[in-house]
């Protein structure tokens, strides 16, 4: 059974995540999904850039962030957007194992990720930062715990994926969705950029 599956991932063509209709469509079908996405996002960044400022009585950016967290978070999901991408290659290459090992690293990662940003947001509650303490607590909280809920769910469907074809090896059918799934946790950690730079260096430089 094994050879006969290596036989087969040896016959795939160079990019079986497009090699199909199917496949084709799946593709595509997620741009316009991810346009989606960036829409939902945007108007996010652009409801916290208009009420950041509205701290009242309660704490502002500048008396909560703290750099040195943010950065390791940002560097996790980074790392995690890298080993997603040595996945496609294994996965172009016909390299089923290497595919499954670097995915379930890009889950570990993800995890320590929403591990991190539940520390931080216990922490600023701890601080006096509540979803409903200000203009800015609410604007905050909304705008990164919706990123905070994509990554929860990209590390879910990338889960599923893995359990579920752990012993099918490469096909024509679970390219397509390996690949989408590496294509929106792209997308999630490019947001995170975002939130890096807008959200934290702009409320740290005050």
């Amino acid at each position: 059974m094994a050879d006969n599956q290596a036989v087969e991932q040896q016959t795939l063509p160079p990019n079986p995540e497009k090699a199909t209709l199917e496949g084709r469509n799946k593709y595509l079908g997620f741009w316009f999904f991810l346009g989606g996405e960036t829409v939902l996002f945007g108007s996010l960044f652009g409801t916290y850039l208009g009420l950041r400022n509205g701290v009242l009585d309660g704490p502002g950016p500048s008396d909560l962030f703290h750099l040195n967290l943010v950065f390791i978070m940002t560097m996790i999901l980074l790392t995690s957007s890298l080993t997603s991408v040595f996945a496609v290659i294994n996965m172009k290459r016909g390299n089923y194992k290497g595919l499954l090992t670097w995915m379930w690293v890009t889950v570990a990662l993800g995890v320590a990720f929403l591990g991190f940003e539940i520390y931080e947001f216990y922490d600023y509650v701890d601080k006096g930062l509540g979803f409903s303490t200000s203009a800015f607590g609410s604007a905050f909280y909304t705008l990164v715990g919706t990123h905070g809920a994509h990554v929860a769910f990209g590390v879910t469907w990338i889960t599923i994926l893995l359990i579920r074809y752990r012993k099918s090896g490469l096909t024509l059918t679970n390219a397509p969705k390996f690949y989408t799934a590496v294509l929106y946790w792209h997308f999630i950690d490019v947001v995170w950029v975002f939130i890096f730079t807008i959200v934290y260096l702009l409320g740290i430089g005050g």
